[in-house]
Formats: C-alpha cells, sequence, structure tokens
C-alpha cells in the first residue's frame, strides 16, 4: 500500500486528507482494515502511530477496538476480587457507588481519558465532596484502571493526575503521660483500663474491644493481639483475625500496670479463659458508638479538647518512640501492615520490646511521684 508521497510501506497505509490530515490504517489480525481513531496532523506523526501499532501486533499487545467493556461491569468485577477487611469493603465500596460508577459506569473501560478524570474530579469538590473524599475516590478508580493495565485492557492509566490520590491533614496530638492518667481518672472505674492500655501499648479500640482473659500474661507483662472487633452498616458487629501477619502480635506493657490490670480482670472482666476483658455499659462486647458517649463526657472533665480515642494509640507510639524504639519496633507494637510485615512480626527481638515498655512505666512513675 501506498502512502501520500507514494512511497511503499511494509505496514499499513497513510493519506492525505482533503482537510490537510493525515489518515493512518492497518489490517489488524483479524483481517479487517481499520483506521486510526484520530487523524494527525503531520504525516510523520501518522508514520509513528502505525509504527507503535505495528509493535502492539507483535508483541501481541494489540486490541480488538471492538471489544467495548463497561466500566461499570468492569469494576464490580474487581471490588468482589478485592480481599478487604469489612470496614474498607465498606468505605470503599461506599466510594466507588457514590462518586466514581455515576460518573463511568457506561462508559468503556478503554475510553476513559486523564482529561475525564480531571473533569470528574474537579466536579466532586466543586459539589462539596471533602478532599479527604474524593482522595479515596480517586485511589480506588487509579487501582481500578491499573489492574486494566495489567489485563491489556489498555496501554496506559488515564488517572495521571499529580498529588489526587494524597490529602493533606492535621496532625494529630499525642496526649502527655499525665493526661493520659487525667482521662483514665474521668471515665467510669471498668474504663479506667482501657485508657490507659490504648495509651501504653498502641492497640486499636476494635483489638481492645475484642481482648479475652487468656490474651493477658501478667507474669509476662505482655498481651496478645489475635483478633479484633470491627462494625459495619450491612454486617453489624464482626470478630476478624486480623488482616496481616504484623497485625498478629504480643506487645508488653508497663509494670505499673500490673497490679491495676490485675484488679480489673477480677472486678470488671467476664469469668472464664475466654471472657471479654472490657465490657460494654450494658454487658457484652464493648462498642464504639455506646464508648463514644463515655469519651465525649470524660474529655472536658480531663480539660482535654478535640481528642479521638484513636490519639491514645499516636500517643503510644510516640512515647515508644522517644524510647529509642527503631521504625521496625514502632512498627511490630502498631501492628502496622506493610510489604516487610512477615519480617517484623518473625524477627523482632522481643527483649527490645520489654526495654520499650520500661522506658514507658519509667514515664509513669515519675508522673506519679510528681502529683503524689
Amino acid at each position: 500500500m501506498a502512502n501520500g508521497k507514494g512511497r511503499k510501506r511494509r505496514f499499513g497505509s497513510v493519506r492525505k486528507l482533503p482537510s490537510g490530515r493525515f489518515q493512518a490504517r492497518y489490517r489488524g489480525p483479524d483481517g479487517l482494515l481499520r483506521a486510526a481513531p484520530q487523524t494527525f496532523g503531520t504525516q510523520t506523526d501518522a508514520d509513528r502511530w502505525l509504527v507503535r501499532k505495528e509493535a502492539e501486533i507483535i508483541e501481541g499487545r494489540w486490541q480488538n477496538p471492538d471489544d467495548k467493556i463497561p466500566f461499570g461491569a468492569y469494576a464490580d468485577a474487581w471490588f468482589k476480587e478485592r480481599d478487604y477487611a469489612a470496614t474498607t469493603r465498606e468505605r470503599n465500596g461506599s466510594a466507588l457507588r457514590l462518586h466514581i460508577l455515576p460518573t463511568f459506569r457506561d462508559v468503556n473501560v478503554g475510553d476513559i481519558s486523564t482529561p475525564q478524570i480531571r473533569r470528574w474530579r474537579a466536579g466532586l469538590l466543586d459539589s462539596g465532596v471533602g478532599e479527604a473524599t474524593v482522595a479515596k475516590a480517586y485511589q480506588i478508580l487509579r487501582a481500578i484502571m491499573n489492574t486494566a493495565v495489567d489485563d491489556g485492557l489498555i496501554q496506559r492509566n488515564p488517572c495521571r493526575i499529580k498529588g489526587a490520590g494524597t490529602t493533606k491533614t492535621a496532625e494529630r496530638p499525642f496526649l502527655t503521660v499525665a493526661e493520659v492518667f487525667r482521662l483514665a481518672d474521668v471515665v467510669p472505674k471498668r474504663y479506667r483500663m482501657l485508657i490507659l492500655l490504648a495509651a501504653f501499648t498502641s492497640l486499636r479500640f476494635g483489638e481492645l474491644a475484642a481482648l479475652q482473659r487468656h490474651d493477658i500474661d501478667l507474669e509476662r507483662r505482655v498481651v496478645s493481639v489475635r483478633r479484633a472487633a470491627a462494625e459495619t452498616r450491612t454486617d453489624g458487629l464482626l470478630i476478624k483475625a486480623p488482616k496481616s501477619a504484623a497485625g498478629i502480635r504480643t506487645v508488653a506493657f508497663p509494670a505499673s500496670l500490673v497490679e491495676e490490670l490485675q484488679a480489673h480482670l477480677s472486678e470488671y472482666s467476664e469469668a472464664g479463659r475466654n471472657g471479654l476483658v472490657f465490657v460494654g455499659p450494658r454487658g457484652g462486647m464493648l462498642r464504639r458508638n455506646n464508648f463514644r458517649r463515655i469519651w465525649l463526657r470524660a474529655l472536658p472533665q480531663a480539660g482535654l479538647g478535640d481528642v479521638h480515642f484513636h490519639d491514645l494509640r499516636h500517643t503510644g507510639n510516640t512515647l515508644a518512640a522517644t524510647g529509642g524504639a527503631t521504625t521496625r519496633e514502632l512498627m511490630h507494637r502498631m501492628g502496622h501492615s506493610s510489604v516487610r510485615a512477615a519480617l517484623i512480626y518473625q524477627h523482632l527481638i522481643n527483649g527490645r520490646d520489654q526495654e520499650i515498655a520500661d522506658h514507658v512505666d519509667r514515664q509513669i512513675r515519675r508522673t506519679r511521684d510528681r502529683d503524689g
């Protein structure tokens, strides 16, 4: 076949249109003659497009442009394959349903472009959707399109907006040891130890709520994390194992807490080896909603402002860091999931974990001595 200048091409053809632009055509592996989806300003640009198209065919990357896959169907299948924890599944499913599918459901995966994504993102922000929510929706869309690249449906991920998947959040506060004890002093006595363990072991609320008696070793001064409580609107209260190996861990607690923890187990915890360490106000599992009322009443009594329960975990991590804990040791105590999770879980030196707890213990004793 000849191009606009009469030169013979080995693959495809280029012709000049009456408009002055150039059209590239080629015969696909299915034997059908196809034109490029766009025309080109120069013959050189059309030639380069044919070179890339020929490479796709030779390397087995060619996609039949007649194969159309709606984004909605692809995204639904993608979401079902994700191994999400219950709360993550609910949160990400909501972002997909409310903020992504209304725009892209009926658009073919291969037709989604960067300008279209830019307009979608700007529209969400203009309509008042929070920056953090928009960033989460963008992250999910980007992940879906990454999978589409891996599946050979598209050549390049169109989610190419710099910084769109990140959001600037204010750094959360951490409490001093004295503030932790002020807070522990004003909550009902059955939750005093909940506050102290959260602050001095960095356990999550769900991990504390799911603790059973046999998870507490007073002699070794360690708490074993084997499960966590999670709540979703669709499934209600769930007890699940930590998702990663890093989440299954033992964390040392300060010696100053042994006597109080022993008293708590005797007075407030459920009976039996599998009895819950912390019980809800009316018995049974401690839940975020019923504890939240207690928490909000306690904050002003303790002279504290905008503090979240999760900030106690941040406090524990900060205290451990001031004791010289390495990044690996900090991640172990927090049960942080990462690419190094197996290394963290398998190779932490237990002696150093006790040293971290001892450092926190010394701070507790100094605070008590000063206040006493």
